[in-house]
């Protein structure tokens, strides 16, 4: 079990965590917020097809240049431990997203993700070399939608609780698509008013266009050589991580899903909850998921990472 992971079965009680066999339901883990609060917090931009123009950001990354037309177009901080500013805050909450003060409309928007907890290596120079996942869990990189932004940093950490991380996950040693990632779907909602809505498009954890392997060498590379400039929204996220003292974890948001159409026309408002929710298709099938959230039940499916947070001003 990795450190500041802790095993443990719904009714509090120890859960011993074996390797999971081929075809057997994986169990979860408990996943303490507080132990994160020294976690670097980075984002995976565009690494699921479609999302980017769905929320209205492709433009902003007109001038990068991707290593292929599949591949993300970068990465992005949204928590650095200790730094000055936005980005030092701690982020991350299981029940709450904080209304953005503003003296203007906020449109604020859920994108549900993959969070995967990874702990850091790095080399005598200070660059990341390697990125060894521990857990993944429901994750919601809640985001402000601001048109020409200069910084995608700046659409994502505005208070405490403006991002959300479910208590509960599950233990990974891997990210791939064959691999930890292999059942597992990322699923979203917006409870409004008593009613449910779809927010996100049911989708497969293995749908990511980078994952595993290329998904953690692609990231490497980018803290080594990503650097800031006026014309892109990206920022020298690896020079961050340096000036932070080398943080031994990262929490990487490895890319939102699609939206429904509901979810791409309807922001957030106050008194409305976000609920996004990492499951494993052999213990509960998409129908099962609608129903149990229809109902208000999503806390108790098996085997599933649920994030359910209250909008409040």
């Amino acid at each position: 079990m990795a450190p500041g992971l802790t095993g443990s079965t719904p009714h509090g009680g120890t859960r011993v965590t074996r390797p999971t066999a081929p075809g057997t339901v994986r169990g979860v883990i408990d996943v303490p917020l507080h132990d994160l609060r020294t976690a670097a917090g980075i984002g995976v931009a565009g690494n699921f097809a479609g999302h980017l123009e769905q929320a209205g950001e492709a433009a902003d990354f007109v001038n990068v240049v991707a290593e292929s037309a599949v591949a993300p177009k970068g990465i992005f901080p949204w928590h650095i431990p200790g730094r000055e500013g936005y980005l030092g805050t701690f982020p991350l909450s299981s029940d709450t997203v904080t209304w953005p003060v503003r003296d203007h409309e906020v449109d604020l928007q859920i994108e549900p993700e993959v969070g995967a907890i990874c702990r850091l290596t790095y080399d005598a120079g200070g660059s990341v070399i390697a990125i060894t996942p521990e857990a993944v869990a429901a994750f919601n990189d809640c985001s402000i939608r601001v048109a020409g932004a200069p910084k995608i940093s700046q659409k994502k950490n505005w208070a405490p609780a403006s991002k959300g991380l479910a208590a509960r996950g599950f233990a990974v040693s891997d990210l791939e698509p064959t691999g930890g990632l292999a059942t597992l779907r990322i699923a979203c909602f917006m409870r409004r008013d008593g009613q449910v809505h779809e927010y996100g498009i049911d989708s497969p954890a293995r749908g990511y266009s980078y994952a595993g392997t290329t998904l953690i060498d692609w990231i490497i590379e980018r803290l080594a050589n990503q650097e800031g400039s006026p014309d892109t929204p990206l920022e020298p996220v690896g020079q961050y991580l340096r000036d932070a003292g080398r943080p031994e974890r990262a929490v990487f948001g490895i890319g939102a899903t699609r939206y429904t159409g509901f979810g791409e026309s309807t922001y957030l408002q106050p008194g409305d909850e976000s609920i996004v929710m990492v499951y494993d298709d052999r213990a509960s099938t998409a129908a099962d998921v609608r129903a149990a959230v229809g109902a208000g039940r999503e806390l108790s499916l098996p085997e599933a990472s649920v994030l359910v947070q209250a909008v409040r001003k």
